[in-house]
């Protein structure tokens, strides 16, 4: 059985090469290249001899950070395991990687065999998560629960307005989505600001679940 190809995306050398040596310590695991960025590694794979299995992605990069490069690479490769290879734990973070589509979200200070294991397991078809992670991943579910309601419920949210909640269900950021939308950032928060006083919600996150109840997204 050959070993698990595994691509990295990290802007940090240290850390990238770091991620390398623990990936390498087992012989179920082939590091396939790194990138840089999020446009650096959607560049490198069409040049790779196959796809790889799995990619770790850190979030915060230039260019292109992971939680779009996740999107950009679940719409063209949906069989490429993602798994966030991060420091940051916060909520918004969380919400809009699995959004983007990741199989798995792990800190960056985890030691080899968890790492291994995580991959393992993501391969299996399982979801992996720090503790840490996970304990918010279910905080957000607790606030945000995506229960189903009648599709049909009066909402008064124009077309342009469900486009833009589509956008953000993946993961994307306002420059992202105005760009997307051929809108300019002024607009889309405009826009945003219409969404949440008609769904009567506070945040990105919580209109993103409201449309999800609604079936308008």
């Amino acid at each position: 059985m050959r070993p698990h190809h595994v691509h990295i995306t990290e802007d940090i050398a240290r850390l990238a090469k770091m991620m390398r040596e623990n990936l390498e310590l087992s012989p179920d695991f082939k590091v396939t290249g790194i990138a840089v960025n999020g446009q650096d590694l959607l560049n490198q794979l069409p040049a790779l001899p196959s796809l790889p299995d799995i990619v770790l992605m850190d979030i915060q990069m230039p260019v292109l950070d992971g939680i779009a490069a996740t999107a950009a690479l679940k719409a063209r490769h949906p069989q490429v395991k993602v798994v966030m290879a991060t420091v940051f734990d916060d909520e918004e973070n969380i919400f809009n990687a699995i959004l983007a589509g990741a199989d798995g979200y792990l800190l960056k200070d985890e030691p080899p065999q968890v790492l291994h294991r995580a991959l393992q397991e993501v391969m299996e078809g399982g979801a992996p998560m720090s503790p840490a992670i996970a304990r918010k991943a279910l905080s957000l579910l607790r606030k945000n629960p995506v229960a189903p309601t009648p599709a049909a419920a009066d909402h008064d949210l124009t077309d342009r307005e469900i486009e833009l909640l589509e956008q953000l269900s993946k993961g994307l950021r306002y420059e992202q989505v105005g760009q997307n939308l051929h809108i300019s950032t002024g607009t889309v928060r405009k826009h945003i600001e219409n969404i949440y006083r008609k769904l009567q919600v506070h945040n990105k996150m919580e209109a993103v679940a409201a449309a999800r109840r609604r079936g308008l997204i």
